[in-house]
């Protein structure tokens, strides 16, 4: 496996903290804090490059808050210096280490995600009798630091940019407490660890998708599982052979045990695919593709939130539009066109006929 070396000069450049800059509003950039950062951004980035060239610069403190989507997560907010850094750091290394990465695993990668996941996941319980499908449980606070660590650095071998990461892994604010133990934890192992990313980082996502990398070749490459995709820490196995999937899920668990993860007890589960599996907001049944209520009623709290906004003048016809087309074009990937019809003509907005 190649290590990379030499790229703290292309991370500081400021051709790149600009880039980052630009990415890290995106969609942001009439928030306060982002106009203010603006209103000097050449002294600020100046600042923030002169900070990272002399080792001398320090995350700040994240703004933590909750949300049931769908299930409740602890969501961290970075202040937008650091996501400018966050940025800076991915626009070179996220190219490099994503090479090494299978094709079937989709999330937060560029040309990849939900849709193109759930494409896959379809054909597959098109094609198979048995699938296996696993949910790591608590899996973003359950991600060990130390082995993290280790594994960034099978890929990196410069030692500023391993300085940067490390500073951003250990400035990690504290997430949902896990107390597991595995073979060979005293009394006192779980809590001495440090362990959790913060969901809300690009880096996070980033480092999420890295940590489960060598078990995806794992899975393809010894276990011999040809029909597997995997969406953050949602995975499904697909096969004719029942057997085979037992014996999977006993191997998996123990792989897993290693990375110091383990399976969700309830929604780690292998059945026939003509019962149906839920992926990524939906239902795949044998005749039909249904969006799962979870995520229907998701979508019809934005709506409400996107009529007040409009009716108050918050944001204009066009925008309406643009946000209705893009909620269709994730309900297109099911059989929607009653639902869609139902939804969207109060607005005005006339549905496709089909995908």
């Amino acid at each position: 496996m190649k290590r990379y070396g030499n790229l703290w000069g292309k991370i500081v450049a400021w051709e790149n903290l600009l880039l980052a800059a630009k990415r890290a509003q995106r969609g942001k950039r009439f928030r306060d804090n982002i106009l203010a950062f603006n209103h000097n951004q050449e002294a600020e980035l100046l600042e923030l490059q002169k900070a990272l060239l002399t080792q001398t610069y320090q995350p700040g403190n994240y703004h933590t808050f909750r949300i049931n989507d769908p299930k409740p997560r602890l969501i961290s907010a970075a202040p937008y210096r650091d996501r400018v850094v966050h940025h800076a750091l991915c626009n070179v290394i996220v190219p490099l280490i994503e090479k090494s990465f299978i094709d079937d695993t989709y999330a937060n990668r560029t040309g990849y995600g939900t849709h193109r996941a759930l494409k896959r996941f379809i054909s597959y319980t098109r094609n198979h009798f048995y699938v296996l499908q696993c949910d790591i449980y608590k899996y973003f606070p359950s991600i060990d630091h130390e082995i993290l660590k280790q594994l960034i650095r099978h890929h990196l071998k410069c030692p500023e940019t391993l300085w940067l990461i490390d500073l951003i892994i250990d400035n990690s604010n504290p997430q949902e407490t896990v107390l597991d133990y595995y073979k060979g934890d005293t009394l006192l192992t779980p809590i001495i660890r440090r362990k959790g990313l913060p969901i809300g980082n690009l880096t996070s996502q980033f480092l999420a998708n890295l940590y489960l990398n060598q078990f995806d070749h794992w899975v393809k490459e010894t276990l011999k599982a040809r029909c597997y995709v995997r969406y953050v820490d949602d995975m499904g196995l697909f096969s004719n052979d029942i057997a085979f999937l037992k014996s999977a899920k006993i191997a998996i668990t123990e792989v897993l045990n290693s990375l110091r993860l383990r399976l969700h007890p309830s929604k780690s589960q292998l059945f026939t695919t003509e019962q149906g599996v839920n992926f990524v907001g939906f239902r795949i049944l044998p005749d039909r593709i249904r969006v799962r209520n979870d995520n229907l009623q998701r979508g019809r709290r934005r709506l409400r939130s996107l009529k007040g906004n409009y009716q108050q003048g918050h944001i204009s016809k066009e925008e309406v539009n643009q946000r209705l087309q893009a909620w269709e074009a994730h309900l297109l990937h099911g059989d929607t066109f009653q639902l869609r019809k139902k939804i969207f003509v109060p607005w005005d907005y006339q549905p496709r006929e089909e995908y």
